[in-house]
């Protein structure tokens, strides 16, 4: 149902809403009253159910994306947020559009459709894509929600009817939340660096949000997986399909042995980037979407040309990416992590639980308009 525009006095219905007001710490996230978006031509309004925490989010607050951060998001954030710098080039190729909503994954029901296209999704449970390849799909630009507009940290939010596909499933809206942005991250690494059955995959951060999303979606695809995660985590990597599970401090050229795998999926990058290469077979891939570990990387380049490496960098989703997920939660396939869920009104305490990296899977943002749905 769509919400009524003006209260009794007249006045424009309000929603609450977390509005990012730049570069900086928790202090920029601010939960208050805004106007509830109307939805242009084209466009779809989405009553919001929950939406789940990425790193990405934490890095735009940051401005961790600008070239002059060369620290790990950890490291980044002790600097940021006492400093609280505006960085012109802090946002992914554009600058970020404060004062603006973030939340980049969303599970909710459309309540209104700004054209008759859009009105066939009225009522219906959906995810959005976040990644709109708006030129199409012959070109690799993009725009995404909550960084170039605004998100689903909010009661309401309008988007592009192509981007909303419905599904059916039994999953909870909070466990669909964990999808969108951490899966699709996943899936598109994996269609780009076409992993096949019986492939070895080394996937680090195999207990993050993007990780464990890669270990499904590889076993999805019959590949043989080791996980690289915390001793603490072993037991739950591998109960999502890991093969074999070291350690973060481990000596992987000791424990693997050179040229010993197919793929890297490595979106950690750090001081551990330089054995990436070493261990990739000749003609072996390493595709990434991410440098949580940090961003300034050290490798030797004859391990790249003289083993006859492909490299591959993910930021565009391919067409088939999102389609497929859908598919795979209907078909009961991959299953969603939710490692905690919070009001909408916590989220610095949310972003302070990702950042602990005790958990497994992904933090849940729920606004207040759907609490006890």
């Amino acid at each position: 149902m769509a919400p009524d525009r003006f209260d009794t006095t007249g006045h424009t219905r309000l929603m609450k809403a977390v509005v990012t007001t730049g570069n900086g710490g928790y202090d920029r996230l601010v939960y208050r009253d805004v106007p509830i978006p109307v939805p242009a031509p084209q466009e779809v309004l989405i009553r919001v159910a929950a939406a789940g925490v990425n790193n990405t989010e934490i890095n735009t607050r940051l401005g961790w994306y600008s070239n002059s951060v060369t620290a790990d998001t950890a490291g980044a954030a002790a600097t940021e947020e006492r400093e609280a710098r505006h960085k012109a080039d802090g946002g992914w190729d554009k600058p970020t559009p404060f004062p603006f909503i973030q939340g980049t994954d969303c599970c909710g029901h459309v309540v209104e459709a700004g054209c008759s296209a859009g009105a066939p999704l009225i009522g219906k449970r959906v995810l959005v894509r976040p990644c709109m390849r708006r030129s199409g799909f012959g070109s690799l630009e993009t725009i995404w929600m909550a960084s170039d507009f605004d998100g689903a940290f909010a009661e309401y939010v309008k988007v592009p009817a192509s981007e909303v596909f419905p599904v059916s499933c039994g999953w909870s809206d909070i466990e669909l939340a964990t999808i969108p942005c951490a899966y699709g991250s996943a899936e598109n690494m994996l269609n780009r660096a076409r992993l096949g059955a019986g492939e070895t995959v080394l996937i680090t951060g195999a207990s993050g949000g993007v990780g464990s999303a890669a270990v499904q979606l590889a076993k999805c695809r019959g590949a043989r997986i080791i996980g690289l995660t915390s001793a603490a985590k072993h037991n739950a990597v591998k109960a999502l399909g890991c093969d074999l599970a070291l350690n973060t401090s481990e000596d992987l050229i000791d424990a693997l042995g050179e040229s010993s795998i197919d793929l890297a999926v490595d979106n950690v990058a750090g001081t551990g980037f330089g054995t990436m290469p070493r261990l990739l077979k000749r003609g072996g891939r390493l595709v990434s979407s991410g440098a949580i570990g940090g961003p300034i990387v050290q490798f030797d380049m004859r391990d790249f040309y003289l083993k006859d490496l492909t490299f591959i960098g993910c930021t565009a989703w391919d067409e088939p990416v999102f389609p497929r997920l859908i598919s795979l939660i209907e078909q009961g396939r991959i299953r969603p992590l939710v490692a905690g869920i919070y009001p909408l009104a916590r989220i610095a305490d949310a972003q302070r639980a990702f950042m602990r990296k005790e958990h497994v899977g992904k933090f849940v943002l729920v606004p207040p308009s759907a609490a006890g749905n």
